[in-house]
């Protein structure tokens, strides 16, 4: 298996990964629970530069020259801005003004998604890239990972927890308690 950068004609792929951590977000972004509409959505910025949905935030796990699974993080202090074209287009597409919370902060590299096909999960892949970033932003960069994990998910949990991950604290965002979870310095 290879870990790599995301490229930009992967778009339509990694949507549909991506979406499997976080359609109930896209719903909610376009208004309607259509899974069709929430990957075009999410392609439509993941091949696009300048947003927190970007290829240029996202590793891939490649085997085969199958992608199997994808990480996305960047760094907490950034987050309104690369919010912000995804908030515009909402607006403009759906004429939805759309409030979110804020889920990270400036000092850390956020993950925003961690997402692994159907076909390869229980295989190790989040672990890996799990262990893959923690080792690139941690080890290598003394920098601070967070992510949130939804208090009712408690297998995700366990994995953040296995590679090192400690709850921090709690945040309310997109109608749910979430558990804020760092590893790092």
């Amino acid at each position: 298996m290879t870990i790599r950068k995301a490229h930009p004609s992967e778009a339509h792929t990694l949507a549909g990964l991506m979406n499997l951590a976080m359609s109930e977000i896209v719903f909610q972004f376009i208004g309607r629970d259509d899974i069709d509409e929430a990957n075009k959505f999410m392609a439509h910025f993941i091949a696009r530069p300048d947003n927190q949905y970007t290829y240029d935030h996202i590793f891939v796990a490649e085997e085969g020259h199958q992608i199997l699974g994808q990480i996305c993080l960047y760094p907490g202090e950034d987050l309104v801005k690369l919010r912000q074209p995804i908030l515009d287009f909402v607006k403009k597409e759906f004429g939805t003004d759309y409030e979110a919370g804020q889920e990270t902060q400036a000092g850390e590299i956020y993950i925003d998604t961690l997402a692994v096909s159907p076909q390869a999960q229980g295989k190790g892949i989040g672990k890996t890239l799990l262990e893959f970033v923690i080792d690139l932003y941690v080890y290598q960069q003394n920098q601070i990972l967070g992510l949130l994990v939804e208090k009712t998910n408690p297998h995700a949990k366990r994995l953040y927890e296995k590679v090192g991950f400690e709850v921090k604290g709690e945040i309310i965002i997109f109608g749910k308690v979430m558990e804020h979870m760092q590893i790092g310095a």
